[in-house]
C-alpha cells in the first residue's frame, strides 16, 4: 500500500509561500519521490470590519482587507520524506496542513 501525503499551504505573503513551495518541490525531486503539484487555488480576499469603539457600535473605519494565497502538493509513497518536511520550521506567515491517505493499488489484496 502507498501513502499519499497532501500538503496545503496558505499565506498572505505570496513570496514566502512560493519560496516554501519551491523548497518542498526541490527537496522531493532531489530525493527521487513522486510529487504532484504545486497546484494554485484562486486567491481569496477577506474583509474585516474595524470599529472605532470597543463596544462595536456604529462608527467604523474602512474595512481592513487582505488576500490569502493557497498552494497544494501531493507526495506519493515517500512517508519518511513527508514526515521530514512536516517537521521543518516554517515561517509564521505560512500555515501548513497535512492530510494522509492510504491508497491501495488495483488488483492488490485488501
Amino acid at each position: 500500500m502507498t501513502f499519499v501525503t497532501s500538503l496545503t499551504l496558505e499565506s498572505g505573503d505570496r513570496a514566502a509561500l512560493d519560496d516554501i513551495v519551491g523548497e518542498i518541490r526541490d527537496t522531493v525531486r532531489r530525493k527521487g519521490a513522486e510529487l504532484k503539484g504545486p497546484h494554485s487555488d484562486s486567491p481569496t480576499q477577506h474583509f474585516v470590519p474595524q470599529y472605532k469603539r470597543l463596544d462595536g457600535e456604529r462608527d467604523t473605519f474602512d474595512a481592513w482587507s487582505y488576500t490569502v494565497y493557497r498552494r497544494r502538493v501531493e507526495i506519493r509513497g515517500a512517508d519518511d520524506l513527508a514526515r521530514e518536511i512536516m517537521s521543518w520550521d516554517f515561517p509564521n506567515s505560512v500555515h501548513v496542513t497535512a492530510d494522509i491517505e492510504r491508497v491501495q493499488h488495483v488488483g492488490s489484496p485488501a
